[in-house]
């Protein structure tokens, strides 16, 4: 880019149009993305605050559900721009902070990928490998695990953003979509894009089909493995610790498959706003309710902390009338 275009791109504007095609329906999606919002923040910090009052929970499983919480919980704060743009009749930004929110969003979603890979692959260690798992899954590997996923997103991240600012802008630009989608600002641009399409385009699958195929490769080996157990019990309690793990992959991939590995040709505009809300908003208020629903330990967990926090409540309260009863015995 040149230093004028830099200069001319630096005054420039972005409008984010949110969701026009449905005026009458403003005020209700704000309620309901309000409300996934509410379930997205909770859902997720309260994984993360089980996880670590529980010495029980202290394993590599959820020492990798925890960090995906984590990754899940900032993905989240995309959102407050989103009801902001439902209810706001100002709807521009700028574009630096346009671009650090597409690079603070794909940052999230690429660390997902590697942390949901990482966690198969602990699955397939504990079921393929039990007596090797304390050591092959040890305290310093996990954290090189995820080390090397934050790193991951970063990495990729950083190559998706030097994409979009080697690109310029003229005038005051609309983005057709409620966040800093990496289409949406490309479609802004007045300069040449196949540079940056063609890179999306190979990084977004390289970067699925390669964590793709560590995890279908890993859970066709789990296949295999349990259905040698003779144990049908043993079976089963094997299939339902993978049972969670295969449906959060579902629904991430299948997604993120549809939204960037595609060609932009075959999604019309209202599709990749679908899918925006889907990877902003539903898919992080997904993960905790169907890791939580879904396990055992989770639930008991849950359900001791909410037995403490009524017993505290009623001691508390017990308390309380007992100093009013005193207070109003000496008065």
């Amino acid at each position: 880019m040149m230093i004028s275009d830099r200069n001319q791109s630096a005054a420039v504007i972005f409008i984010l149009l949110g969701f026009p095609e449905y005026p009458e329906f403003q005020i209700l999606l704000f309620l309901l993305f309000l409300a996934i919002y509410m379930v997205t923040v909770m859902g997720n910090l309260g994984m993360i605050a089980i996880i670590i009052m529980n010495p029980k929970l202290h394993t590599p499983m959820y020492f990798f559900l925890k960090h995906l919480s984590f990754v899940d919980f900032c993905y989240s704060t995309t959102v407050p721009k989103l009801l902001e743009n439902l209810v706001a009749e100002d709807r521009t930004i700028s574009i630096p902070a346009c671009i650090t929110q597409f690079f603070f969003m794909a940052n999230c979603a690429l660390s997902d990928t590697f942390m949901l890979e990482v966690m198969v692959y602990d699955r397939f260690v504990a079921i393929c490998n039990p007596p090797l798992y304390v050591v092959i899954m040890s305290q310093k590997r996990c954290t090189l695990f995820m080390a090397a996923g934050y790193s991951w997103g970063k990495l990729f991240s950083l190559l998706f953003t030097y994409t979009l600012l080697i690109l310029s802008f003229c005038g005051t630009s609309i983005i057709n979509n409620f966040v800093c989608e990496y289409s949406g600002i490309l479609s802004a641009s007045c300069s040449d894009k196949h540079f940056s399409q063609l890179i999306l385009f190979i990084i977004a699958n390289f970067n699925m089909l390669s964590t793709l195929m560590v995890i279908f490769t890993s859970y066709i080996f789990i296949f295999v493995t349990v259905m040698k157990m003779h144990s049908a019990r043993a079976r089963h309690k094997a299939f339902s610790t993978c049972a969670s793990h295969l449906t959060a992959v579902g629904i991430f991939y299948g997604t993120v498959l549809f939204l960037y590995c595609i060609p932009n040709g075959k999604n019309s505009m209202l599709t990749i706003k679908v899918g925006s809300v889907f990877c902003a908003m539903v898919i992080p208020m997904l993960n905790p309710l169907i890791y939580s629903l879904r396990n055992k330990d989770m639930k008991e967990t849950l359900g001791k902390l909410m037995d403490k926090k009524m017993i505290s409540h009623w001691i508390i309260t017990v308390i309380t009338r007992i100093n009013n009863s005193i207070n109003k015995n000496s008065n």
